[in-house]
């Protein structure tokens, strides 16, 4: 029988560790990493640089692409991590094709802590005047693993391997 693959969405705001903790975990397994910014359009990652909040309607055709590439994987029995933020509940809805091989994992961190690592950023169109928008956004996940971002991110990954027991 051939084991079925696994997607582990690694989500929460801007700022809280998804591409850091999404590549050590993939690279920890042997996974394709991959990262939901690169879905963005080129007008989407202009808005964010700019310090615009995305609309619904900026939104809509970024999560179409981001389901389309969830069902090929899923297809191609492949394991991915990916790095997506998945604000709201709908969103993680309309990701969440197989509960029984897609997982998610939230980043939880204070404002405080994110704002920090935001100013310390550099290279990231994502502006840290989005960060209000994203926290008013973000609606928390229940039920599902929640990492807390104040802990070193080799410990969050190794957490994670534990708790999905991979």
């Amino acid at each position: 029988m051939i084991k079925q693959s696994m997607i582990i969405i690694v989500m929460g705001v801007s700022g809280s560790g998804k591409t850091t903790i999404g590549k050590l975990l993939a690279d920890l397994l042997q996974w394709e990493f991959s990262d939901a910014d690169a879905f963005h359009s080129p007008e989407n990652v202009e808005k964010m640089r700019c310090g615009i909040p995305l609309s619904e309607a900026d939104r809509m055709p970024w999560l179409q692409d981001l389901q389309t590439a969830i069902k090929h994987w899923l297809q191609e029995n492949k394991n991915v991590v990916l790095a997506c933020s998945a604000l709201k509940d709908s969103y993680r809805q309309f990701l969440v094709l197989d509960s029984e091989r897609i997982k998610l994992v939230y980043l939880k961190g204070s404002y405080e802590l994110i704002q920090k690592r935001l100013q310390e950023r550099s290279n990231h169109y994502m502006s840290e005047k989005l960060l209000n928008s994203q926290f008013n956004t973000l609606e928390e996940p229940l039920n599902i693993l929640s990492m807390d971002v104040a802990q070193p991110p080799q410990i969050i990954v190794q957490n994670i391997r534990t708790a999905l027991e991979i």
